[in-house]
C-alpha cells in the first residue's frame, strides 16, 4: 500500500500589526509632530531675524546714500498709508530730500531746500516689505529710544514725493502707491544719525482676516518673537542679542 502524498501548502502569514510594531509607529509619528510642532512655533522668530536684517541693509543704504550724494537721506516706515493700509507698519523704503531741478538756480543738482527742518522727501528705491506676520513695532520702538524719549517722529504725506523710476513707473504712479504718512530715521549728508540711540524693533503678530488693515495684535509667544536694533551717532546699527535687552519687552500686549 502506498502511502498517500501529503502536500503541505504554504503556511498562512497575519497581516495584522503586532504589538511591537504598532508601539514603533506610534512614537515615530509622535517624534514628527513634536518636530512639526517646534518649527512652526519657530516661523516668527525667523520672520522677525529676517526682517531686522533686512532693514539693517536699508538704513546702511540710507546711510551711504547720504554720504553719496552729499544730501539728506532717511528710511521710511509706513504709518498710514493711503491706499494700501495693509502694508502699515510693514513697507519700508529709502528716501532723499529733493534736489533743486531748475538749472537757473545756483543751487541746481543740490537740496532744495538744505536749510528746512522738514525738507520734502523723494522715495530712492523699492525698499522692502517685511515678512507674513511681522511689523514694526511703535510702542517698542519709542521705549528704547534712550536719551531721545518721546514719540517717534513721523513726515505727513504732504512731505513725500512719489519716487520717479521705481519699478519703472512714472512719478504719479509712484505718488500713488507710496502716499501715505510715515515714520522717519533721518541722516545729515554726513551719514550721521539726527537721532542717535534710536531704536528700530520689530516684531510677530496677526491682523484679523476680516480687518487686514487693523492694528496687529501679537502673538501667544510673543516675547521671544522681537527683535531689532539701535541706531547709533555714526549711522551704525547694532541689533539686540535677546528680546530681555529692549525695556518694555514685558508688556508685550502693547507691542505694536
Amino acid at each position: 500500500m502506498h502511502s498517500a502524498d501529503l502536500k503541505i501548502g504554504p503556511r498562512r502569514r497575519s497581516h495584522a500589526f503586532t504589538l511591537v510594531e504598532m508601539l514603533v509607529v506610534i512614537a515615530i509619528m509622535s517624534i514628527l509632530m513634536t518636530a512639526g510642532a517646534i518649527g512652526l512655533g519657530g516661523m516668527g522668530g525667523k520672520g522677525v531675524t529676517s526682517g531686522v536684517a533686512s532693514a539693517e541693509s536699508l538704513f546702511d543704504e540710507a546711510r551711504s546714500t547720504a554720504v553719496g550724494s552729499g544730501v539728506r537721506a532717511c528710511v521710511l516706515v509706513a504709518k498710514d498709508l493711503t491706499n494700501n493700509k495693509s502694508d502699515n507698519l510693514k513697507r519700508i523704503v529709502v528716501a532723499t530730500e529733493e534736489i533743486e531741478t531748475d538749472r537757473t538756480k545756483t543751487n541746481f543738482g543740490q537740496a532744495k531746500s538744505p536749510n528746512a527742518e522738514e525738507p520734502n522727501w523723494v522715495i530712492s528705491s523699492r525698499g522692502t516689505l517685511l515678512p507674513d506676520q511681522v511689523f514694526f513695532s511703535q510702542v517698542l520702538s519709542e521705549a528704547n529710544r534712550g536719551s531721545n524719549s518721546g514719540p517717534l517722529k513721523s513726515v505727513q504725506k504732504s512731505k513725500i514725493k512719489g519716487a520717479q523710476g521705481v519699478n519703472g513707473a512714472p512719478a504719479s504712479a509712484a505718488k500713488a502707491a507710496y502716499d501715505g504718512e510715515y515714520f522717519i530715521y533721518e541722516f545729515n549728508s554726513q551719514g550721521i544719525a539726527k537721532s542717535p540711540g534710536a531704536a528700530f524693533i520689530l516684531g510677530n503678530g496677526v491682523r484679523p482676516l476680516t480687518k487686514p488693515t487693523d492694528k496687529p495684535k501679537p502673538v501667544a509667544s510673543a516675547k521671544r518673537d522681537f527683535g531689532g536694533f539701535m541706531v547709533w551717532k555714526n549711522g551704525r546699527t547694532s541689533t539686540f542679542r535677546s528680546p530681555d535687552q529692549m525695556k518694555g519687552i514685558d508688556s508685550v500686549n502693547n507691542g505694536f
